[in-house]
């Protein structure tokens, strides 16, 4: 049996036998502050995206780790006010904020192969974007969800060789990283299968 295949079986075997509904999905155990997590999502903006993306997913954050060992895990992201009162921006949340079954039904993590140094600049830049607005008129300039994760890595000093699609809409135009985009970069491994989140 492959490392692949006995990882995703005892991953497997964790969430039935540690998981219940309403839980937190949980991590695997060589999670890392600066991983990808991509969600599908259940919101209009979530049909939107996978309307024009052929992907399983219409979203990614980067992780951040706890600052203490009791600690959440959270994501940082760029995205449309989930919140009341939100501004539409990159913002931090907990990790079941992020995976609640209101608005995520499955997500997969990615780890992009760095050294801590890289690690600790692409997360400490993508922290210091919080507030940043949320922009995917400008299709050059603009700061998505993608766009958030590509650019902290390059402050790390990695290039994902990512694939930018063009998009014509009658309000959106011009070339866009979509999230099956980003997840097709060849640095990028799969740490979990995909999995669904349970209401």
């Amino acid at each position: 049996m492959s490392a692949w295949r006995r990882h995703s079986v005892a991953f497997g075997l964790a969430l039935l036998v540690g998981g219940h509904a309403g839980a937190t999905p949980p991590l695997p155990a060589q999670a890392a502050a600066g991983d990808l997590l991509f969600r599908q999502g259940t919101e209009t903006i979530s049909h939107l995206v996978r309307a024009v993306d052929t992907g399983d997913f219409s979203h990614v954050g980067l992780l951040v780790a706890p600052t203490d060992p009791t600690g959440p895990w959270q994501v940082l992201h760029a995205t449309p006010s989930e919140k009341p009162g939100q501004p539409d921006a990159v913002v931090l949340d907990t990790l079941d904020f992020y995976l609640d079954p209101q608005r995520a039904r499955a997500y997969q993590l990615y780890r992009v192969p760095a050294s801590a140094p890289a690690r600790q600049q692409a997360v400490a830049w993508a922290l210091a974007q919080q507030g940043r607005a949320f922009d995917l008129v400008d299709a050059e300039r603009g700061l998505y969800c993608t766009t958030l994760a590509v650019q902290a890595w390059q402050h790390g000093g990695v290039a994902l060789d990512v694939a930018y699609t063009e998009v014509t809409l009658p309000l959106l135009r011009g070339r866009y990283l979509l999230p099956s985009g980003l997840r097709r970069a060849s640095q990028l491994q799969a740490l979990t299968p995909v999995l669904p989140v349970t209401p």
